[in-house]
């Protein structure tokens, strides 16, 4: 049993008060259903409430998302830990600035109330079709399915980003879980003082922009070069998951979530059917899981944490060798392809002899209900 405070608090609240500690400089903009990630941090920071290095946040308002992202750049390559805040065509906004983040190896972390996108109409409400136009930028991505999570793999995503020296995005689902309304247990601002890594901290300053310490960034490069330093980062990118899967991950996930990992297992120890899916939508597979398990059928579900870099070995691990067949539902729709999550788990069996039967199913596109009776015709 855990003896952390509790409070009750809806998914913004818990972004903003996990990132505020490792926030020196937040760069906003405002778009629905973020917004509020911003207008508290901006409140706390009024108010004189420090960080972890004994300042207020600096907290600058821009006149759209790609100035926040201009902003949150220029920042960290001061030497500044930065952050933001944003959602669906928000995100989009800051795509260009998210590659050169990536490339330039710099801790940035963006909390994402992930929201559909604007496409035959407009919706405000929450799923995965922002976060999913960027997974090829190069940050590294942590999904939250619940308030808890929100707070636990918050400090994740704050904690490896200093630590891998990637940027890392934080989503959780629009309305679903960033209004949801939960008690929570709270990390103290003490506790993730000890967790940071001091020295990454002061590395990364060293490495800022500065006069006194000149440096050469953001070059153009001839064909001659530019594929060689292009394919130099893979190597870098296995560090989000060294950072997430040791002691910050342990350490800044309570009780009993510090079970949780990459992909988090939860059904019968010789199911025959499984379901892979991402965000809120867990909580409604898990509960049906766990009736049809008191009936005593043999199915199961995996929780996709880290989304990238996907991991297909630790995916294997998670599955269990009795499964024959697999519905992996994704919460976005890429035309004319096949949809993203089902694509890596694929992937991840396609050098498979036995492979189980994998199949494609979509689901709560801009929050349509996602039902029991849904889960359960997925397992049929």
């Amino acid at each position: 049993m855990s003896n952390r405070r509790t409070q009750t608090m809806d998914g913004n609240t818990a972004a903003a008060y996990i990132s505020y500690p490792f926030t020196e400089v937040a760069a906003i903009f405002p778009i629905t259903p973020s917004s509020p990630m911003a207008e508290l941090t901006d409140a706390w920071a009024a108010q004189g409430k420090k960080n972890l290095f004994g300042a207020p946040v600096r907290v600058v308002e821009m006149q759209s998302e790609g100035g926040a992202a201009g902003a949150l750049h220029g920042s960290l390559q001061g030497g500044a830990l930065t952050t933001t805040y944003t959602a669906s065509q928000g995100l989009l906004l800051m795509i260009p600035n998210m590659y050169k983040i990536a490339g330039e190896l710099l801790p940035a972390v963006f909390h994402v109330s992930a929201r559909s996108l604007a496409s035959n109409s407009l919706s405000i409400f929450g799923d995965h079709q922002d976060v999913m136009a960027t997974r090829q930028t190069g940050f590294a991505m942590l999904a939250s399915s619940s308030v808890q999570d929100v707070m636990n793999l918050g400090a994740v995503a704050h904690l490896s980003a200093i630590e891998a020296r990637l940027p890392f995005i934080h989503f959780f689902d629009g309305f679903r879980t960033s209004h949801e309304i939960q008690k929570i247990e709270l990390l103290e601002q003490e506790e993730l003082a000890d967790m940071l890594d001091w020295e990454a901290v002061e590395a990364f300053r060293h490495r800022a922009l500065n006069p006194d310490h000149p440096q050469l960034r953001g070059m153009t490069h001839n064909p001659d070069v530019f594929f060689q330093l292009r394919e130099a980062v893979k190597p870098l990118r296995g560090r989000p998951a060294r950072a997430s899967s040791g002691s910050t991950w342990t350490k800044s996930t309570p009780s009993p979530a510090r079970t949780t990992r990459f992909f988090n297992y939860y059904g019968h120890p010789e199911a025959d059917r499984l379901i892979v899916v991402m965000g809120s939508g867990a909580s409604v597979v898990e509960e049906t899981i766990g009736e049809l398990m008191r009936r005593g059928e043999k199915v199961g579900m995996v929780n996709v944490r880290l989304y990238r870099p996907f991991l297909p070995e630790k995916l294997l691990e998670a599955v269990p060798a009795s499964v024959k067949r697999i519905a992996v539902l994704d919460r976005t729709k890429e035309p004319g392809a096949c949809d993203p999550l089902c694509l890596d788990v694929r992937n991840a069996y396609a050098s498979k002899a036995d492979a189980p039967a994998i199949y494609a199913g979509r689901y709560g596109l801009a929050s349509k209900d996602f039902t029991p009776a849904q889960v359960l015709a997925c397992l049929r």
